[in-house]
C-alpha cells in the first residue's frame, strides 16, 4: 500500500511517500521524498518486515533483501530499477565488493545508474550493507 502527502516549504514542494511493503522508518526520516520528477529513497538496511531484527547473516543474503526492499519501494511509486539514476552503497567491508557487485548487477542489468560505493566503519544495527537510491519518475 502506497501512502503519500505533500509538504509545502516556502517556494518548494515535496511529497512524502511510504509503503508498508517493508519496515516503517525507524527514525526521524521519510522512506521516500519526491521533488519534481526525482524520488529520493532513504537508505535501506536488511531488517525484517517489522523493523525489529536484522535479516540475513551474509553479504549475499543482506544485499538481496536490501535490493528487494528497494524494488518494493520503487514499485509502490509505479517505478522499477530502470528508473534509478543514482545509487549510494555503504558497506561494512569492501572485501565483499565482488559478491555485492554480482548481486547488484542482477537487479541493474540494463543501463545501470551512476553509483558510489564506500566502506564505512559501522552501519545501523551493525548490518553489512545499506543502499540509498535516487529515481526519476517516468
Amino acid at each position: 500500500m502506497a501512502l503519500s502527502f505533500t509538504v509545502s516549504a516556502q517556494d518548494s514542494v515535496k511529497q512524502i511517500h511510504s509503503t508498508d511493503a517493508l519496515y516503517p522508518a525507524v527514525g526521524p526520516y521519510s522512506q521516500m521524498v519526491q521533488t519534481g520528477n526525482l524520488v529520493f529513497l532513504s537508505g535501506v538496511i536488511p531488517l525484517n518486515q517489522e523493523g525489529a531484527a536484522v535479516q540475513g547473516e551474509t553479504i549475499e543474503e543482506q544485499t538481496r533483501l536490501v535490493l528487494d526492499y528497494i524494488g518494493a519501494k520503487l514499485a509502490s511509486q509505479g517505478m522499477g530499477f530502470e528508473n534509478v539514476v543514482m545509487s549510494n552503497v555503504y558497506m561494512k567491508d569492501l572485501n565483499d565488493f565482488g559478491v555485492m557487485n554480482a548481486i547488484y548487477a542482477e537487479y541493474f542489468h540494463t543501463d545501470p545508474p551512476a553509483r558510489a560505493t564506500v566502506e564505512v566503519s559501522r552501519l545501523p544495527r551493525d548490518v553489512l550493507i545499506e543502499i540509498a537510491v535516487i529515481a526519476a519518475t517516468p
